[in-house]
């Protein structure tokens, strides 16, 4: 089967992913993808992460033959804390307030299901940041303006969230955003996918 008649699909529900493939300037669809994303109690975060974008992939697998599934999901680690996306105003600002000031790691699991060959690859890409010591005032404005109640750790690096860093370091930045360009690029070349 030729390359070029398989379709690319982002199992996700996220602008941000979307977005940041997009980039990749190839067509590609989305379809939201109906997972439980709870955690386990003791699975290790990079364990979550990847077992979340399995489940997003396989998830879609069967309704969708000769495809290059794509899903990603995204955790942070501060102090031995799991956070993930806050939902509300209340429980982002009680998540800025712990980061504050504190090193914390960002972790994506991120998964490409080939539906025709039936292979996969899988990798979970760590991005580090440290926060800068926060006033309550900094954080209000920061959610008033962004809203960002559907990302994990309610942070948003492309937009006003990098003014609350102290520091990056990571070898991806879209890592940061929910969706490792760098080696998602590896994997789609992989599979045969010409990019550019």
């Amino acid at each position: 089967m030729d390359i070029k008649d398989q379709k690319i699909i982002l199992a996700s529900s996220s602008r941000y992913r979307k977005e940041l493939l997009q980039r990749l300037d190839i067509a590609f669809k989305t379809v939201n993808p109906d997972v439980d994303e709870r955690y386990f109690q003791d699975e290790l975060i990079s364990d979550y992460v990847l077992r979340l974008a399995k489940t997003k992939a396989e998830s879609i697998v069967s309704k969708n033959d000769n495809s290059l599934i794509i899903a990603a999901d995204q955790a942070l680690q501060c102090d031995k804390k799991i956070l993930g996306k806050p939902g509300n105003y209340n429980k982002a600002k009680e998540q800025l307030i712990f980061m504050s000031n504190r090193s914390l790691t960002f972790y994506t699991g991120l998964c490409l299901i080939n539906t025709e060959t039936k292979t996969t690859e899988e990798d979970v890409v760590s991005f580090h940041v440290e926060f800068r010591n926060l006033s309550e005032s900094e954080i209000k404005n920061y959610l008033v303006k962004e809203k960002p109640y559907d990302c994990a750790g309610s942070f948003k690096s492309e937009k006003l969230g990098i003014s609350l860093l102290k520091k990056m370091n990571g070898d991806d930045p879209t890592a940061l955003i929910g969706l490792p360009l760098i080696r998602l690029c590896k994997m789609l070349r992989n599979q045969g996918v010409n990019i550019p």
